[in-house]
């Protein structure tokens, strides 16, 4: 089954957060875009996959995108969709991509990934304007 969108889709500079509470999520997703100034990459692999690391590996390797019954879309290494090392794709909007580990002890250890979608290398966020000073008062002159 393909999966529900192409590797393509997902390349690109991410700040990387985790919650194990679902109540947490959009605590999370705020956290995670603040990590933009240290993004996780992933780049296109050299046979079509993504470029991402596994659970408890240092280097990234080249994962696929597996499509499953439910319109379900798995990301892990070569083999059927919904293995040990692979992860659910909770949810992908284009901006924010959740997924959880399907091994329930690596589920345990590392939660539910959120990957929040950084803007452009060397894009500037607007500033926030600075607030006025207040004009200072005129010392008070005693008669």
């Amino acid at each position: 089954m393909p999966p529900g969108f192409p590797p393509q889709d997902i390349v690109g500079r991410w700040g990387l957060a985790a919650y194990h509470k679902e109540e947490d999520r959009a605590r999370v997703e705020v956290a995670a875009a603040g990590q933009c100034k240290q993004p996780y990459i992933i780049t296109l692999g050299p046979t079509g996959g993504v470029m991402m690391h596994l659970a408890d590996q240092a280097k990234p390797e080249e994962l696929r995108l597996k499509g499953a019954p439910g319109n379900r879309t798995y990301i892990g290494p070569d083999g059927e969709a919904g293995g040990a090392q692979d992860r659910l794709v909770v949810s992908f909007d284009g901006r924010v991509l959740a997924l959880r580990y399907v091994d329930s002890e690596v589920h345990g250890r590392y939660g539910t990934m959120v990957y929040v979608r950084c803007g452009p290398e060397g894009e500037k966020r607007a500033a926030k304007p600075k607030a006025k000073p207040k004009p200072k008062q005129p010392p008070i002159q005693q008669q």
